[in-house]
């Protein structure tokens, strides 16, 4: 009743400033929405990780370049990886003090060989193969799907997202990994440091090259 007894000129300023100041609040509460998606210094996004998942599942053909580092109550050492991974075939060469020298182990369709300075050696797993000649293990059947980020399909696990839905702490098969940092190859996110705990034995595994390689090897 107020507006309409003003006059005529003084209503449609008044009209006019009533749809500014709408038009200023909304485009403010536009802006206020877009702040609030998370974005880290890296420039992961928030729910990023949900939409590439599929194309992080069908990287299954690459090579990772890299140093792991192998701590427990007996001792502290690293070496470099250089690891080729296929769906039915792997190949990791480890090399540096905690690998003996030289180490290369290989799988391939059930049969896993590891080679060292004193000879090659063949076991029905990879990890017995590992304990049996280097007086450990890494999870080898697991880590392909691991250091992707991914849950291994072959056991419950339980998983943690950070504030962007990325992985942050991985538990199955009694192993602990947490990832702490992340980069972006080929146009999606991959692990680039993660760290994997089981009892008292703790690898630190930092990713110096991700890459994909050709099927038909």
């Amino acid at each position: 009743m107020l507006i309409n007894s003003l006059p005529a000129s003084r209503l449609a300023i008044y009209r006019r400033s009533t749809r500014l100041l709408m038009a200023s609040i909304a485009l403010f509460a536009l802006a206020g929405c877009a702040t609030q998606a998370p974005v880290d210094d890296g420039g992961r996004q928030a729910g990023q990780w949900e939409r590439q998942q599929p194309d992080v599942e069908a990287f299954d053909t690459w090579t990772l370049v890299g140093k792991a580092g192998l701590r427990t109550p007996q001792e502290n050492t690293s070496a470099n990886l250089d690891w080729n991974q296929h769906p039915h075939y792997f190949r990791m060469l480890i090399s540096g003090p905690f690998g003996g020298g030289r180490s290369v182990l290989e799988g391939r369709e059930g049969r896993f060989s590891l080679t060292t300075s004193d000879g090659r050696f063949e076991a029905e797993t990879p990890e017995a193969l590992m304990e049996e000649q280097l007086g450990w293990a890494l999870p080898v059947r697991a880590m392909p799907d691991w250091v992707r980020g991914l849950p291994g399909k072959h056991a419950s696990y339980q998983l943690e997202t950070d504030e962007l839905g990325f992985p942050n702490h991985l538990q199955q098969d009694g192993w602990e990994i947490d990832y702490r940092d992340w980069e972006q190859v080929e146009g999606i996110w991959l692990p680039r440091r993660l760290v994997m705990n089981y009892g008292d034995l703790r690898i630190t595994l930092v990713v110096n090259q991700w890459q994909s390689t050709d099927q038909d090897n």
